[in-house]
């Protein structure tokens, strides 16, 4: 199979171009989010565990799915 580099601007496209893209080729992306958000608040739990000397594996597992949609 042939490689061929290319460069692009990806200022070229649209933000809703580059999601649709990237769902089609069914990669994983991390979009930022606020304070209030559900993973926010897992991290703050982990870090506030952490920091009890409380365990905190279940939270992480949480927090793995939340974002990668998998389980160990």
């Amino acid at each position: 199979m042939a490689y061929v580099e290319v460069e692009v601007d990806l200022d070229q496209f649209d933000d809703d171009e580059l999601l649709r893209e990237v769902a089609e080729r069914g990669i994983g992306i991390s979009v930022p989010e606020g304070e209030g958000s559900e993973t926010h608040q897992l991290i703050t739990t982990i870090w506030l565990k952490r920091r009890l000397g409380v365990d905190y594996d279940a939270d992480i597992d949480k927090l793995i799915y939340h974002v990668i949609g998998k389980v160990v």
